[in-house]
């Protein structure tokens, strides 16, 4: 064999082993990059998997740190089970107790001036003047002036009489005389209530109250005696519910009610005002299908006569019953919910299943046990907390 076949026979078979090699040394790197690779990617998406299950787990909470949770007015109640009276839920009328409504008449003959306008249901103070009785164009003239002139001559004549009997001009009894007719001139007058220019006489609220009815008009002409107006005054009312038949079984039952009249925002307990059962009817008033029951009760003020109210009676108490505050509960589509308080800062929305409510609290059937701290005052605060919050990376546990 010649030196070029040697030669060219040497450099196939380098270039032979140079290739085996590397396509053995490239083909064990890929297939150990293909092994780091599926161990990442199945680690990239077991912690996806993780994070998609916290996501899961926390997506019902909601956050509110301590500071906005009191700014904000947020308040819990820790859930007890007590004692709470069956329920009877009517309708009724706030009325004046009897005698506590006043006729205000016309203290002498003339012309009526209103004061200021009144409406039924003004309040008024006592001793404030309501009308000007005016005499002074009337045939039997002013009988106002006639009572002043009268008395002021009295007066002058008692004022006299007292210097004289001291030196013994008049008798003791002729003095006695002239006193008397100055005190009965001084009545007659004072009585008739002069108004400030003296034209007439003043018409004055007996009592603080309220105007219940006006009688006259302005200009109308009106004799000693004659109805004004009527008011009510005091402090005394009655609660008068209207309890359809149907509940006739249970009106022996009845032992208090809370009421939350028309104008009102806030159900009232009438135990709060003093209140207490005065009266329940054992039939309907003519043919109405209602039978009233009556409460007494006393305030100072924020009640107004004649208005009406929604009542709820209540019956025989029942035991450990859990309720919370109506101002816990919130609707959405007819389901109601209420938000437990997890810890300091999260907050958790819960369905609720409502019993009977008195108006100030309402019995729950499901969703609550005994323990669980509920938003019983800026609930609705919290609920627009929800509709905005991010999904926290939170580590509570339930």
């Amino acid at each position: 064999m010649n030196r070029s076949a040697i030669f060219m026979t040497a450099v196939c078979t380098l270039l032979l082993l140079w290739s085996c090699g590397h396509e053995h040394h490239d083909g064990h790197d890929h297939a150990h990059e293909a092994a780091i690779h599926e161990e990442m990617h199945g680690k990239d998406a077991h912690e996806e998997e993780i994070r998609e299950e916290d996501a899961h787990a926390h997506s019902d909470e909601i956050v509110i740190s301590p500071e906005k949770a009191a700014a904000a007015g947020i308040a819990t109640e820790e859930v007890r089970p007590g004692t709470f009276s069956g329920i009877i839920r009517t309708g009724g009328q706030i009325l004046p107790a009897p005698g506590d409504e006043k006729i205000i008449p016309a203290s002498t003959d003339g012309i009526v001036a209103f004061g200021r306008s009144y409406f039924e249901g003004t309040r008024v103070r006592k001793g404030e003047p309501l009308f000007s009785i005016l005499s002074g164009n009337i045939q039997d003239g002013n009988r106002v002036g006639k009572a002043k002139i009268a008395y002021e001559t009295a007066a002058s004549e008692y004022e006299r009489a007292a210097k004289l009997v001291d030196d013994k001009i008049i008798s003791r009894k002729e003095f006695i005389q002239i006193k008397e007719n100055y005190e009965n001139a001084r009545m007659a007058y004072e009585a008739l209530k002069p108004n400030a220019d003296g034209t007439g006489a003043s018409v004055e609220a007996p009592a603080d109250g309220h105007i219940r009815g006006i009688f006259v008009n302005e200009g109308d002409f009106v004799t000693t005696g004659t109805p004004l107006a009527s008011m009510v005054g005091g402090d005394k009312f009655i609660l008068k519910a209207d309890v359809s038949q149907r509940y006739y079984g249970l009106l022996d039952e009845i032992h208090s009610a809370n009421f939350l009249p028309q104008y009102g925002d806030k159900t009232i307990d009438i135990e709060s005002l003093g209140g207490k059962l005065a009266a329940v009817g054992k039939s309907s008033a003519g043919n109405a299908p209602y039978i009233p029951v009556t409460f007494e009760f006393q305030s100072t003020g924020g009640i107004v006569p004649w208005s009406f109210a929604e009542i709820w009676l209540q019956t025989t108490p029942r035991e450990n019953v859990i309720s919370i505050p109506v101002s816990a509960l919130t609707e959405e589509q007819g389901l109601y919910f209420v938000y437990l308080k997890m810890d300091e800062s999260c907050y958790r929305k819960q369905e609720v299943t409502l019993g009977e409510s008195d108006g100030m609290r309402t019995e729950i059937l499901t969703g609550l046990k005994e323990g669980d701290e509920v938003v019983v005052r800026g609930a609705y605060n919290v609920k627009l907390a929800s509709a905005s919050n991010i999904i926290p990376a939170h580590t509570h546990n339930h």
